[in-house]
This record gives structure tokens, C-alpha cells and sequence, in this order.
């Protein structure tokens, strides 16, 4: 065992002496040494629960003859963190977490991993840090946040707060609605209700093959949750001892079906930076361009908020995410998974699938998957955008662009009505290394949704957008504008092209206006060039290739 290190032969006995200090009994030392990742924090929503949830996973490395150790891993919420500099540390929060998680159990030689996880940068950057040291895992996601209620309406996050400020700002909200809204539309701990971005991600992490099967759809507040969290307890020590590290069960074929899985969903643009970080880490070979060719031969079947109607309760009762990749048959990959059984005998032992909520390939939302990749003079390395969320009407959109070089100034235009239809509204200078951290513009896209102009303005940024976003938003413009990309020359007035199915997108200007503009215009100076951020910015790569660090 790897952490025979720490605790085998006469030179470790000073070792041994502080770990009997903690309160082991002589037993333990006998048993593989279990690292519980925990993101539990006050501030979450999603994670306030965890500690019942440690509990469980405790009992259940104990029961299957391991020795349980906890140790924290710090968490951002996404939402709390929006509209303000504080979305600049939120997708690097992804590489420190994936530091910690490769120094803390790299140091202690734990013997395997369970990843107690549930939002956003945090399950990715668990999962990064684990592969890096390729022992066994489990991701333990603690589960959804059921909807709200009010005048017999289901209540989320999204349309309920984020779009009801342009409601208000519209008039069409009142002031006593709203104060309701705001108590209401998240009555429960657990991630965000949509197919955003946590709930996203704890799908694929289930689709990989890394969470025991229903794990990511079980609500946070159901007793199923807590089963789930006691097997994997007991599941990650059998792991151990059969020597199934996690790139056995990370695989390109494995990120294949996640892929697949997100274009099933109609899941968050976030998971292209996400899995390509994943795959970078697990040395597989994944581009945007794989995820372009898995969306054109995938069917998007579930209808999920925010672009459709249900949420993840409904999918879970419909049959969760084994009801999805039994739905979407054989072009997914056989391969193992933690549970010790194959994606096709997790598939076969499927028993209900209600094809409302998952449609079937013959009937499905969308010929195509969810996510599609845009490619042209704007953005020569390629932009991502959920088609899956986009009006008909919108998929191919000529406008005049409105330029902007900060998200705060791109907001106070639209609240302030300077936004008209046929606008295309350009936020620049958002990217991984100009933001710096590639900050979400779901305030900007909301309030124009709330406003009722989604139909009539897209959004193009080289940042990126919360998985609650919906409408023509064009995100993940690379090269970004701090690295010279034509994003950085646009001026107001230029009219821009966008056509979703052709995978195009383009700016009507000749090259010589091109040439003559890099020439006249300054790329802005840094925004932070000290701390964290400043290490971030000189270091992140382009999105096109997931942001990871050199």
C-alpha cells in the first residue's frame, strides 16, 4: 500500500506516534489509508449539507476495512461570486484545488481518494488533482437543490433572480413578487436546480464512470444520497485493493461518453473547459473539435432548465443519468467503472425511463447535441455556444456590435435600455489571462433574457457563461483579446455574422481594415499583475485548450 510509507518499518516510528496522537487504534495501521476530500463550507448552498454526508462515507471506508481521514478543500459559489471582481477567482479556484487535492494526498500517501464535491471549479479540480496521482477514486457529488414554490409556479435560481432583475427593470415584476422570489426561488441546500454547471459536471463525473450509478441526480436532501455516500465508502477500499487507479476509469473512450452524455443533456458550455482540463490531466488527447463531431452524431433528448422545462428531480424520477446513456445506446463506449460493473451492465439493469423527460433518438429535442463549436475570423481557434438554448429564430443572426471591455460596463448599458434590438453586444477583455480568470457573464445574458430581448441580441465574449445561461451567447472567443485576438479590434457599429449551424462565425471587415486597426489600436494593459491572479494570468492558456496552467 502507498501508505505503508508512512507507517511501515523502525524509522517510522515517529510516524507512527503522530498518527496514534489522532486517536487511531493499532488496527487501523493495518488498513488502506482513506483520503475524504471534503469541500464542505458555511457559504455554499450545495455544500452546507456535507457533514452528514462525511459521516456516511466514514462509515462506510470503516465497514469495508479501510481507515477514513478527512481533510478540507476550499469551495467558491459561482452565483455568490457573480456580477463582481470575485468571478475572477473563480475558475482559477480550479487549479489550486486540484493542488491541494495532489499536495495533501500526495504527502499523507493515502491509499485512495473519495472526492466530496458538488459545485462548479470543484469537481473538475478534484478530479485534475486525482489523476495526477493515479490512485483509486470515487466522486461523491452531494446532490441537487429541489425547486421552489410560488402561486403554484416552481421556483430556480435563474429565471427567479438573475432574469427577474431585468423583469424589475422592465416593469413586469413587482416589488412584492420579487421579495418573494428572492426568499423562495432556492428553498433547500444542494447545487443549483438546472442542468448549470454543477449539476453538469456531477452527470459527466457519473457518465465517466467515476460516481456510483444515480449518485448525480439523487437530491441533496433525499436518505438515497446518504446510501450513496456509505457505498462509496465501502466501494473506494475494494478499489484499493484490486489497484483501480483513476486513469484505469479515465480514458479518451471514457471522456467520449461524457462528451456524448453533455450533448444528451444539453448540458453547460463550462464542461468544454472542464473535460479538456480533466484530459489534459489524464494525457488524452481531447480537442474542441471532438466535441464538435460527438455533438453532430448525438441527439440532444432532455429539455432541462434553463432553455427547457425540467429540473433535476425530474430526471432523477425519470431515470437518471443510466436512463440517459441507455437512451442514447450503443454509441457509447463499454468500459469499467468504480462500481465494478461496465457501462453496458449498469445500462441493462436499467428498469424505468420516462420519455417525456428523456426523449428517445427517433424523438428527441434537438437533432443535434447540445454544445456546438464556432469557427472564423473572430475566432480563428474556435468559441462555444449551447445551441441547445438558443431560439430558431437566433441560430443565424446578423447585428451591429455594441463593444464593451469590462462586464460591469456591458451591464450598466443594458439595465440603462442602450441596448436595442439587433444589437450584437461584445464583452472583451473577460478572458482567461485579460479577465483575468474568465468571469461569467450570466448577469449581462440574464438581464437581457429577463428584458425579453433574447430573441432579438446576442452575446459574444471572449470570457464564459454560467450554465444557467440562455440565448444566442457566444463564449470562449479564442485567441481572447488580451492575446491579440481580432476580438480585441471591434469597434461599435461593425456588424457581425453568427450561423450556429454552419459552425461560423464572422466579422464583415477586409483584412487591410483589419491590418489598419491592429495598428492604430492598443491592447489594454493587465488588469492584475500581483498575487494568485497575476501567477494566473502570465501562466493560464488559451480556452480553446481548457485554461489549464503552464
Amino acid at each position: 500500500m502507498l501508505s505503508d510509507r508512512i507507517k511501515k518499518g523502525l524509522e517510522r516510528m515517529p510516524n507512527r506516534a503522530l498518527l496514534y496522537a489522532t486517536g487511531l487504534h493499532r488496527s487501523h495501521m493495518d488498513r488502506p489509508f482513506i483520503g475524504i476530500a471534503s469541500s464542505y463550507t458555511d457559504i455554499i448552498p450545495g455544500h452546507v449539507h456535507m457533514r452528514s454526508l462525511e459521516r456516511y462515507i466514514e462509515r462506510g471506508v470503516e465497514n469495508g476495512g479501510g481507515t477514513p481521514f478527512i481533510f478540507g478543500v476550499p469551495g467558491i459559489c459561482d452565483g455568490i461570486a457573480m456580477g463582481h471582481s470575485g468571478m475572477r477567482n473563480s475558475l482559477p479556484s480550479r487549479e489550486i484545488i486540484a493542488d491541494v487535492i495532489e499536495n495533501v494526498a500526495g504527502a499523507n500517501a493515502f491509499d485512495g481518494l473519495i472526492l466530496l464535491t458538488n459545485c462548479d471549479k470543484i469537481t473538475p479540480g478534484m478530479i485534475m488533482g486525482a489523476l495526477r496521482l493515479n490512485i483509486p477514486v470515487i466522486v461523491m457529488t452531494a446532490g441537487a437543490m429541489m425547486t421552489g414554490h410560488h402561486k403554484k409556479r416552481r421556483l430556480n435560481l435563474i429565471t427567479d433572480t438573475f432574469e427577474a432583475v431585468g423583469q424589475v427593470k422592465a416593469g413586469t415584476l413587482t416589488e412584492e413578487d420579487r421579495q418573494v422570489l428572492e426568499k423562495e426561488a432556492c428553498p433547500t441546500c444542494g447545487s443549483c436546480q438546472g442542468m448549470y454547471t454543477a449539476n453538469t459536471m456531477a452527470c459527466l463525473s457519473e457518465a465517466m464512470g467515476l460516481s456510483l450509478p444515480y449518485c448525480a441526480t439523487t437530491m441533496a436532501v433525499l436518505s438515497e444520497k446518504s446510501r450513496i455516500a456509505y457505498e462509496s465508502g465501502q466501494r473506494v477500499v475494494d478499489l484499493v485493493r484490486k489497484g483501480v487507479r483513476v486513469r484505469d476509469i479515465v480514458t479518451p473512450k471514457a471522456l467520449e461518453n461524457a462528451i456524448r452524455v453533455d450533448m444528451a443533456l444539453g448540458g453547460s458550455s463550462n464542461t468544454v473547459l472542464h473535460l479538456m482540463a480533466i484530459a489534459h490531466e489524464a494525457r488524452a488527447d481531447i480537442s474542441l473539435r471532438d466535441f464538435d463531431r460527438l455533438s453532430k452524431t448525438t441527439p440532444h433528448l432532455c429539455s432541462m432548465n434553463p432553455a427547457g422545462k425540467w429540473y433535476m428531480e425530474d430526471l432523477h424520477y425519470a431515470g437518471g443519468i443510466p436512463a440517459v446513456m441507455r437512451m442514447i445506446g450503443k454509441s457509447l463506449h463499454d468500459l469499467p467503472t468504480v462500481s465494478g460493473r461496465s457501462v453496458y451492465e449498469i445500462l441493462s439493469a436499467v428498469k424505468y425511463c420516462d420519455a417525456e423527460v428523456i426523449r428517445t433518438p427517433e424523438d428527441p429535442e434537438h437533432q443535434q447535441g447540445g454544445l456546438a463549436v464556432l469557427y472564423g475570423n473572430l475566432a480563428e481557434e474556435g468559441c462555444v455556444v449551447k445551441q441547445s438554448a438558443v431560439e430558431t429564430s437566433m441560430l443565424a443572426f446578423s447585428g451591429q456590435a455594441v463593444v464593451f471591455n469590462s462586464e460591469e460596463d456591458a451591464m450598466e448599458a443594458i439595465l440603462s435600455g442602450k441596448i436595442v434590438k439587433g444589437s450584437v453586444v461584445v464583452v472583451r477583455y473577460e478572458g482567461p489571462a485579460g479577465g483575468p480568470g474568465m468571469r461569467e457573464m450570466l448577469g449581462p445574458t440574464a438581464a437581457i433574457a429577463g428584458m425579453g430581448l433574447h430573441k432579438d441580441v446576442a452575446l459574444i465574449t471572449d470570457g464564459r457563461f454560467s450554465g444557467g445561461t440562455r440565448g444566442p451567447c457566444i463564449g470562449h472567443i479564442s485567441p481572447e483579446a488580451a492575446a491579440g485576438g481580432l476580438i480585441a479590434y471591434l469597434k461599435d457599429g461593425d456588424t457581425i455574422d453568427l450561423d450556429i449551424p454552419g459552425n461560423k462565425i464572422n466579422v464583415r471587415l477586409t483584412d487591410n481594415e483589419i491590418e489598419k486597426r491592429k495598428k492604430e489600436m492598443t491592447l489594454l494593459a493587465p488588469r492584475v499583475c500581483e498575487g494568485f491572479l497575476g501567477r494566473y494570468a502570465r501562466a493560464v492558456t488559451s480556452a480553446s485548450t481548457g485554461a489549464v496552467l503552464r
